[in-house]
Order: C-alpha cells, then structure tokens, then sequence
C-alpha cells in the first residue's frame, strides 16, 4: 500500500508542475483532465501526508521517552504518544478506504426511474412522494432536477415518473436508492383502519455521453404526439412529446415535459443512451459476480431495500438492519443520515473483501 502511496505523491506533484506550464494552460482540455486527476488525488496525498507526519510523532515520542527521566515530562510523552498511535491507526484507515478502486461512474449525472408496483392508487401515491423526497433531497445538495416523463393519476399519485438529476457526484450518492421500497400505513380511503402495504420500485442510472454509446440511427424510430396530463403553454397543443423505439433491445422511451420537440427529443437520446449504457454496466456486473456480491445495494433492482412504517414513524433500511425514527424528515427530504450508513457499510464490505485476498 506504501509503495503506491509513495507513487501517488509523485505523479500529485507531476500534476502540479504540469499545469504551472503555459502550453498546457492554453489546452483547455487537456488542463480539465490534469485538474481532475490532481483534485481527485489531492485528499490521498493530504491524510498519505497527515500519516507520515504522525508517525514520525510516535517515533520522536519513543526517542525522547528513553532520555526522559523526569516523572511529569514522561507522563505528558506517553500521553502524546497515545494520541498519535491512535491518530496514525485512524489515517491508515482513512487511506485503505480512499485507496479503495472508485465506481467509474460515481461522477456522473442519474437518470432516476419510479414505478408504483403493488398496492394500486396507494402504491401510486408513495410513489409521488418518494419523488418529492429526492427532489427535497437533490435541492438540499444544490442538485438540478428535470422532470422528463410521468404517468399521474387523479387523486395527486403517480403511476411512474422518470427525472434526471444533475450534480456533482450525484450517482456516487443515489445509487444505493436501486430497489423495492415499500410503505406500510393505512389509506385515507380504508373505513376498518387497517394497515395495508404497497410498493413501488425505484431504478438509478448513470447518465451517458456520446462517446459511451454509440446508437445507431437504423435501430431508432422517433415519434412526435402532443404531450399528455397537465400541460403548461402550447403543451398540449403542439406534437413536443417525443417517443423512441430502440429495435435491438425493445426499450421504449419518452420525453414530454419541454415545450419544444428538439429538447425532448435531446431528453429522450439522453434517457434512452442512459438505458443501454446501464445494460453494458449490468453485463459486467454479472461477469463479476463475487465482486458484486460484496457491495451493498447497487445489483438487484428486485430486492426488498427499505420499508416506511407511517403508523410507527420509522424507515428500516433492511440492507444494514438501519431503524430511524424520524420518517417525517426522511420524506421531506432528509434521507443523508440512511446515505451515509450505507456508504460506510459499502466500503467496510469491500475493505473487508481487500483483506481477504491480502
């Protein structure tokens, strides 16, 4: 681990007299790319940095101990020497987990997917405030959200609803939202007070560029129709809705909430290259089965993640048996206490898998 940490400091400060030099200021791309790859670098070097700095406390702590004969001087050493023992197993923790291989989409934007499944015009409104959640959320983090399709029904639920979300790192958080959520609660329009329990299902998807996938324009069909539900201007009355049809893998996508055709019609590439890209992402994940296995929440989009109990006022996470007891913030929003438990956990299992093979 030391060895490539040593590394790791070289090509930082490659990094930072590469773009010092005026031909690779002018290349603008070229100075985006460093930049990357040095602020990505940047918080290893810095706790690589903190560690080494600590460690040679402990040894200059153990030196002056030897030659300390007076009582109180020894005590106050041993004490510093405790904290900096304990400071340089905490840091070598830290760079085991910042040296853990990144999800190469972590970066990127989501295309995020909720479709009420069992449990009729309940499961259909669950699903309308599982939507409201996340865009409580994503505005919490200064995220932009873009409603692309939705299926509403009357009483204010919906059937489904496809938005993307853009912000720095926002797959690297959203991506263990994949899965079945279920709601337990009594319905407003149960006269016995019985609790019922619904579910709906909910799929996350890293956004793709151009460059990613190639979609040839022979396996497309674009249809244009005048777009359904509540419409704002021209809406309803112009063909701005955008249907696509790829052929080779039957996926059928749509955009309707733009006013003008052309951006739905760059919203449905977007939505469709997302799909096929998240195809390409599952395949490898099923070619690394074991891998896979090791990670919390981001593989089967049927398994059973989370339940809200309204009744209770709680949300369990059953992933990593997580039980809060504040389920009115969570759907307003709040859900980066349940994000961060399952971050931890995630990269205790794939420490924990590291150590394995060491």
């Amino acid at each position: 681990m030391f060895d490539k940490l040593e590394d790791l400091i070289g090509r930082y400060e490659e990094l930072m007299g590469l773009l010092n030099e005026p031909d690779v200021a002018s290349d603008a791309n070229r100075f985006r790319a460093l930049m990357k790859e040095q602020s990505e670098l940047a918080p290893i070097v810095e706790a690589y940095r903190e560690y080494k700095k600590r460690k040679q406390d402990v040894e200059d702590s153990l030196s002056m101990l030897d030659e300390e004969s007076d009582e109180e001087m020894r005590e106050m050493l041993k004490e510093e020497l405790s904290e900096a023992k304990a400071d340089v197993e905490a840091l070598e923790e830290k760079l085991k987990i910042l040296l853990l291989p990144k999800d190469p989409n972590d970066d990127k934007n989501v295309i995020v997917e909720i479709r009420a499944g069992a449990g009729g015009d309940e499961a259909a409104l669950f699903a309308a405030e599982i939507y409201r959640m996340y865009t409580h959320y994503a505005e919490s983090k200064n995220w932009k959200v873009e409603l692309a399709d939705f299926e509403e029904i009357g009483i204010g639920g919906m059937k489904n609803v496809t938005f993307m979300v853009t912000g720095n790192g926002a797959y690297s958080v959203l991506k263990y939202e994949s899965g079945v959520h279920r709601v337990q609660r009594v319905p407003e329009t149960e006269s016995g007070g019985r609790i019922h329990t619904s579910t709906i299902s909910v799929a996350v998807i890293p956004e793709a560029e151009e460059v990613e996938v190639e979609i040839d324009p022979k396996d497309i069909r674009i249809d244009v129709m005048r777009a359904s539900g509540n419409g704002g201007q021209c809406v309803n009355t112009t063909d701005s809705a955008v249907r696509l049809t790829h052929f080779p893998t039957g996926i059928v996508v749509y955009s309707q909430t733009e006013k003008s055709q052309l951006q739905n019609k760059n919203k449905a590439f977007a939505l469709l290259r997302a799909k096929l890209y998240d195809i390409e992402c599952q395949k490898a994940h099923d070619a690394e089965a074991e891998a896979r296995r090791s990670q919390i929440g981001t593989g089967d989009r049927s398994e059973k993640i989370r339940t809200y109990n309204f009744p209770q006022g709680r949300v369990t996470d059953h992933r990593i048996n997580l039980t809060l007891y504040k389920l009115d913030k969570i759907m307003d929003g709040d859900i980066q206490e349940i994000v961060d438990a399952l971050i931890a956990a995630d990269q205790a299992a794939k420490l924990a898998k590291m150590n394995e093979q060491v």
